[in-house]
């Protein structure tokens, strides 16, 4: 499958599309878009949800292509979570299985906006991943802190979404450091739910770690810009910005 390409199933079913590494993937980015509670709409391209994350993909393979890092960018199925069908979840598994069949050996790392935040935090269970980027996600007390055992994690939430829960947010941060294999939190001051303020820091933070956790994973000689470690020093756990 070549760069642009796009993978998918019948109408009604989740769609790929890929920006290929140059030569053999070493690492794969799978990214995830936002939605509604419930809703049974196809997901559309022109949709704000999955369009919003395009500058995340096209950024990252920018930073990490010639490193031999691939971003895979997912378009769900239908637009809502759908309470216990979890249908972005099951898309997202039907993803990994795809990479998987593909790439393996190599380590996964999960990228997701509000519902694709929560989606990728349950679905950090999958053996290849190994980091999880959650921007602004829709988490709840019983959201599953086990699912992120082992997985790098860093956590994006403005202080004014009202969308979505800093403080659901921030609890879920401290009840999942234990299993993590690291927790970050940043707390974005005076920003809300779509990434509208502070856009570079957003981008920034969100890119920077995974091309970090990337070179970390792979020993790629890559590295995140210097901004991204005046932003998230190493030793830091909770941030506000």
């Amino acid at each position: 499958m070549q760069s642009g390409q796009v993978a998918a199933a019948p109408a009604h079913q989740p769609v790929l599309s890929v920006l290929e590494a140059a030569g053999d993937a070493r690492g794969v980015v799978l990214v995830l878009h936002g939605g509604k509670a419930h809703s049974r709409d196809p997901v559309e391209a022109r949709h704000l949800s999955p369009a919003r994350m395009i500058p995340f993909a096209r950024h990252l393979h920018r930073a990490g292509r010639k490193h031999g890092l691939a971003v895979w960018s997912l378009r769900n199925s239908v637009r809502g979570w759908n309470g216990p069908d979890m249908s972005p979840l099951q898309d997202a598994r039907w993803a990994l299985r795809q990479i998987a069949e593909r790439h393996p050996d190599v380590p996964v790392f999960l990228l997701g906006h509000s519902m694709g935040g929560l989606t990728a935090v349950c679905a950090a269970d999958h053996a290849q991943v190994e980091a999880v980027v959650a921007l602004a996600p829709w988490l709840s007390p019983a959201t599953p802190a086990t699912a992120v055992a082992g997985r790098k994690v860093l956590i994006i939430h403005g202080t004014t979404d009202h969308m979505t829960s800093p403080s659901q947010s921030l609890a879920f941060a401290r009840r999942a450091s234990a299993d993590a294999a690291s927790m970050q939190y940043v707390a974005l001051k005076g920003v809300g739910h779509f990434m509208l303020r502070k856009v570079r820091v957003w981008q920034t933070l969100a890119t920077g770690f995974v091309i970090k956790s990337f070179a970390e994973s792979t020993g790629a000689p890559v590295r995140p810009s210097p901004a991204f470690s005046r932003l998230l020093p190493d030793s830091s756990v909770q941030v506000t910005l």
